[in-house]
């Protein structure tokens, strides 16, 4: 696959923007890893007030540097791998219905937009909502996938490994991390 574009805010995003709706098929993380890799940059910005000129602006809408909609973007996004990383929530307005990305909190300049599931969202996927960590010989936080036993340094990437790729949770029923 090619590699993932970084999405930074070139302006502050405020706490509750939805951007969206999400085109295509939905397959948040489908390729979260627990590494960061390096990749193109995209930068948008947030218009509270349209600038001069530049009449395809809509009053609050994110764009990108060239002026492109949310919708042309929004899919090269990359998902969280913890919720320290994340700034925006993958919602919807009902089950089945179409996806949104909502912004956390004030995303700053420069900051990268990241995504996860919201609860509601994981639940009607079908993707572990929690992930408990255990400790390794060296006292570093380790999520291991309760099927196959690998083991992840984030709670995300074994969330999205149990749901798309591990072989094992497909050929039986969850177990929830409290057994």
């Amino acid at each position: 696959r090619a590699p993932a574009i970084s999405v930074s805010a070139e302006s502050c995003i405020p706490a509750g923007l939805r951007l969206g709706p999400v085109p295509g098929t939905f397959k948040l993380g489908k390729y979260l890893s627990d590494r960061k890799e390096p990749g193109p940059k995209k930068k948008v910005f947030s218009y509270a007030v349209p600038p001069v000129f530049q009449v395809r602006m809509v009053r609050g809408e994110l764009v990108d540097e060239a002026g492109s909609s949310a919708l042309e973007w929004i899919g090269l996004i990359r998902a969280a791998r913890n919720s320290q990383e994340q700034t925006l929530e993958a919602v919807a307005d009902l089950p089945g219905g179409q996806i949104f990305y909502r912004a956390l909190r004030d995303v700053q300049p420069g900051e990268e937009l990241t995504v996860w599931y919201s609860n509601p969202l994981a639940q009607w996927f079908d993707i572990p909502v929690t992930a408990t960590p255990t400790h390794d010989e060296k006292g570093e936080e380790r999520y291991i996938c309760w099927y196959c036993w690998r083991t992840f340094k984030y709670p995300n990437s074994l969330k999205a490994h149990v749901h798309f790729h591990c072989a094992l949770s497909h050929s039986r029923p969850f177990l929830h991390h409290d057994h």
